[in-house]
């Protein structure tokens, strides 16, 4: 069984989110027919675009929820993908925080980056905007051995 977590930016681009839906699908595809578990946040962006990616291709999921009120930082209008994706996981962990938070954020990458086999990062390669941002996470996975596989394909842009 291949444990894969993923980081990456939101607010993407419809442009960008073919380009980002189509690459990361094509990197679970090289996985073959082993058994796969997607460990994901859940949140808008590249999260969900992953969490979906695994679902279709049989995989079953893993949520790891930054605080226990985390959906009301979302767009209301992605309520409805977070909550028929977090209804759709396999196991759900919430993390202690009352709310989310860039501490909470960060939190919850570590839980998911120490319990899996790789990461795969939706990243242009900038440094993070705060604490718990996708740099931080590649950083945090390299440096404890996790290799970290960064999908940005030519053309993406961020929103």
């Amino acid at each position: 069984m291949t444990r894969i977590a993923i980081t990456g930016h939101r607010g993407l681009p419809a442009h960008t989110v073919a380009l980002v839906d189509a690459a990361l699908r094509a990197e679970l595809r090289r996985h073959g027919e082993a058994p796969l578990v997607g460990v994901s946040c859940l949140a808008d962006g590249a999260d969900a675009l992953f969490a979906q990616a695994v679902l279709d291709s049989g995989g079953s999921l893993v949520a790891v929820l930054p605080a226990q009120r985390y959906r009301e930082r979302l767009p209301a209008d992605y309520h409805p993908t977070f909550d028929s994706l977090l209804e759709r996981a396999a196991e759900i962990v919430t993390l202690d925080y009352d709310r989310p938070g860039r501490e909470a954020y960060m939190a919850a990458s570590v839980r998911m980056v120490d319990g899996a086999d790789r990461l795969v990062a939706v990243w242009d390669g900038q440094p993070a905007a705060g604490l718990g941002g996708t740099a931080d996470v590649v950083t945090h996975a390299r440096d404890h051995g996790v290799p970290v596989t960064v999908i940005w394909p030519d053309g993406c842009q961020r929103g």
